[in-house]
């Protein structure tokens, strides 16, 4: 009898069992270590907040840096009184601590100047003999100080000037011995003076200085004077012949004033408002 092979007694591993057991994985030779997914989400959101915060910072920067030069552009900037052609008003001096002000841009782009308003402004070219340049000799330290300028972190380089107007464009300014200064012919009355002054020597010195005048002013420009008439280099020193020749020479022209003197910010002992106090009221 032939016997008969039974290919169904060597049976295949069942699928189901195989897959059933559980897989053993090679041990990891890269010597990486796993990150889970979690801890990569958070490194990246704290990164991209970094990133986000440099940015907001920086945009802040700007827009701070923007600003500042806006506001000392157009609206006020500080100044420095470095000379004392403004006492008792405006403290300074070569070896002190001199007032520093702020400076209104704002008021005479609506307005023009009054007659007792403290001013600041350039010194028009015959006010300039004798100016030295505030920047340094160094090509490189010259445009960093300019740049610097620019946005309002130096001083421009130009012979800025504080006066108070005394009179306006037609008014007619003079001073004599036996009238003092008066404006259209009539005396002024100036509490901002220094009566120490005022009282020493009335009889020989009603100008304060050397008399001049009269002195029709132009148009659209300003007779300035500092209220330590003795001590100040004003109209009164830019105009020749005694202030009886060429009108022009000692007047300011309104277009070179940059602002009103408005208040002393520093030091705080002398924090107040610089008052504008019209010598021509009462007329």
């Amino acid at each position: 009898m032939t016997e008969t092979t039974d290919s169904s007694s060597e049976r295949e591993p069942d699928p189901a069992q195989s897959e059933s057991k559980p897989s053993v994985r090679d041990p990891d030779t890269s010597g990486e270590t796993a990150v889970p997914e979690s801890t990569e989400a958070e490194t990246d959101e704290s990164k991209s907040a970094k990133k986000s915060t440099l940015r907001e910072l920086a945009t802040l920067a700007v827009i701070a840096v923007v600003l500042y030069y806006v506001m000392l552009t157009f609206v006020a900037r500080p100044y420095l009184i470095p000379s004392e052609s403004m006492e008792p008003t405006l403290h300074g001096c070569a070896t002190c601590v001199g007032d520093r002000i702020l400076v209104d841009k704002l008021t005479y782009r609506f307005s023009s100047p009054q007659p007792g308003d403290v001013i600041v402004f350039r010194g028009p070219p015959s006010w300039n003999v004798g100016y030295k340049s505030i920047r340094s000799s160094n090509t490189v330290l010259r445009w960093v100080q300019n740049g610097l300028s620019f946005i309002g972190f130096v001083p421009p380089d130009e012979n800025d000037l504080v006066k108070r107007v005394i009179a306006v464009g037609g008014q007619t300014v003079q001073c004599r011995s036996d009238t003092g200064l008066t404006v259209n012919g009539k005396p002024l009355k100036e509490p901002y003076l220094d009566p120490a002054t005022m009282m020493a020597d009335p009889a020989v010195y009603p100008c304060l200085g050397s008399e001049f005048g009269p002195v029709t002013v132009p148009p659209g420009r300003l007779w300035v004077m500092g209220d330590n008439r003795t001590h100040s280099a004003d109209s009164r020193a830019h105009c020749p012949m005694l202030c009886t020749g060429d009108s022009m020479a000692g007047t300011v022209p309104i277009s070179n004033v940059i602002g009103k003197a408005r208040f002393i910010v520093w030091p705080p002992s002398r924090w107040g408002v610089v008052r504008s106090v019209n010598p021509q009221q009462g007329q």
